[in-house]
């Protein structure tokens, strides 16, 4: 009777295993990406071997953007950041969406030039707190805020010839009191 329970057993534990090793399958199978083992192909790679970057967020200074007091402007990001280094350390630069103008200046340290309360925008727009930092082919390219508060709408190309980087009202007031005369515009790509 020994031999026949340990036959019982061995069947039962074979039938057991096979049963959890499909289940185990099955899971693998149907995990996410954040839970899965690694493959071969995104196993760690030899030490001295590159990594890839951890991506940045939109909202992080971009590297290389300069040093001192300056705005940051990111064609690619539509963004600007307003750099203090004055403001304490850990202290993040406040950074406002901005709506690109036609035509753009070129990855490079500018100085902001002139500046006008309030004007009529090459787009003919009313518009104030008019910052501008460079000049492409005869169009001044400068940060503005419409009078209306309007923004153009995401995805329609601004009008042909402009240099209005456009922020909305409340953002355009804040470069407006930060950027004064002299103050560096660092376009990066």
């Amino acid at each position: 009777m020994a031999s026949s329970s340990s036959g019982i057993v061995a069947g039962l534990t074979a039938g057991a295993l096979a049963v959890v090793g499909f289940l185990a399958y099955q899971a693998s199978a149907n995990a996410p990406d954040s839970v899965a083992v690694p493959s071969a192909s995104t196993a760690p790679t030899q030490p001295g071997a590159k990594e890839k970057a951890t991506p940045r967020s939109p909202l992080e200074l971009p590297a290389d953007s300069g040093k001192g007091t300056r705005v940051v402007y990111s064609l690619s990001g539509k963004r600007i950041w307003l750099v203090d280094p004055e403001a304490g350390p850990g202290t993040k630069p406040p950074t406002f969406v901005v709506a690109p103008s036609a035509v753009s200046p070129t990855p490079d340290t500018y100085r902001v030039t002139t500046r006008s309360n309030r004007i009529t925008g090459s787009d003919g727009k009313p518009v104030e707190h008019v910052v501008r930092f460079a000049n492409v082919d005869g169009v001044t390219i400068g940060f503005s805020a419409a009078v209306d508060g309007t923004m153009p709408t995401p995805g329609v190309k601004p009008q042909e010839g402009t240099g209005a980087v456009r922020l909305s009202r409340e953002d355009g007031t804040k470069v407006w009191e930060f950027a004064t005369g002299g103050v560096k515009v660092v376009v990066v790509p």
